[in-house]
C-alpha cells in the first residue's frame, strides 16, 4: 500500500540545542534504514519550511502508524496522511 505523507516538524525554541540535534541525528540514521529497506521509497524537502512530502510502501496502515509513530521527532511533527492508488492513466507502475 502506497501513502503519501506530509511532515511538519515544530521543535520549541526552547529545546536544548544538544537535545535537539541528537534527535535529529537518530532521525537520519532511522529514515535511512526504512529508505534502505523500501518502506521509505521517496523524500523531498519542503522548500522555506521544516517539513517533508514522503511516499512509504507498507502492507498496511497499522505497520505505516507503527513505523510514524516510532520516529524519534515524532512528538515535535504534525502529519497527515494520503493513502494512493495507481491511477489509470500512468504508464509507469507505482
Amino acid at each position: 500500500m502506497l501513502f503519501l505523507v506530509h511532515m511538519q516538524v515544530q521543535i520549541p525554541a526552547d529545546t536544548d540545542k544538544a537535545f535537539a540535534d541528537a534527535l535529529k541525528a537518530e532521525e537520519k540514521a532511522f529514515s535511512q534504514k526504512l529508505q534502505q529497506e523500501g518502506k521509505w521509497r521517496h523524500l523531498w524537502r519542503v522548500v522555506g519550511e521544516y517539513a517533508n512530502y514522503s511516499v512509504f510502501d507498507v502492507e498496511s496502515n497499522d505497520e505505516l502508524h507503527t513505523m510514524l509513530s516510532a520516529l524519534p521527532l515524532f512528538p515535535f511533527m504534525k502529519i497527515s496522511v494520503t493513502p494512493l492508488a495507481q491511477h489509470p492513466s500512468a504508464i509507469a507502475p507505482n
